[in-house]
């Protein structure tokens, strides 16, 4: 590949998002094209489920302020942020892979035209047993409670470039998105 490809991974929380990345990620050969994937600066303490780097509010305005992200967004109450790294990685011909807000495609568009939307659809009732399962909140913390309301409301997401769907076996939803980022590299080469 002469230039990389930057996809954004988007879907519900508890949507498997994680899931079928590292599943990827654990298959994918480095001769056919590496694939990179940033750890995301995010302002809440570690959590063994996902893995990021964890930055107090203050910590994350100064990078912010200091130009070390290339995409940042604000959402149940935190601060995440891409590094800068991604850029390079692109240069370099990388395929990129970003677990993201669906709120940032807009301007994420504008900064990399050429990215692709990746949209992880679970229906509604597997979603809300993933994320009482997981256990990052309990069911009466707020913070749970929007998250659950978030994914009640956003089950669809039409301007994805592909629809991945996770609502069976793993298995099949890792197949399709790599033969989704397969045909980038087929056609690039």
């Amino acid at each position: 590949m002469k230039n990389g490809v930057l996809f954004l991974l988007i879907g519900n929380s508890g949507s498997g998002k994680d899931s079928i990345l590292n599943a990827i990620l654990s298959n994918w050969s480095e001769e056919i094209t590496p694939i990179k994937v940033p750890k995301r600066y995010i302002t809440r303490p570690s959590h063994k489920t996902e893995p990021f780097l964890s930055v107090t509010p203050k910590e994350f305005i100064k990078m912010k302020n200091n130009n070390r992200f290339s995409l940042t967004w604000h959402i149940y109450d935190l601060d995440y942020g891409v590094p800068k790294i991604v850029e390079q990685w692109l240069s370099e011909g990388k395929i990129v892979i970003i677990n993201v807000s669906r709120t940032i495609i807009p301007h994420a568009r504008r900064l990399f035209p050429e990215l692709k939307v990746v949209f992880v659809k679970v229906p509604f009732e597997i979603t809300l047993a993933r994320i009482k399962s997981r256990g990052r909140e309990a069911e009466n913390d707020e913070m749970f409670k929007l998250r659950v309301n978030r994914a009640k409301k956003n089950q669809n997401y039409p301007d994805a470039d592909i629809i991945i769907d996770n609502s069976g076996d793993l298995q099949i939803a890792v197949n399709s998105l790599r033969n989704y980022l397969l045909s980038f590299v087929q056609k690039s080469e």
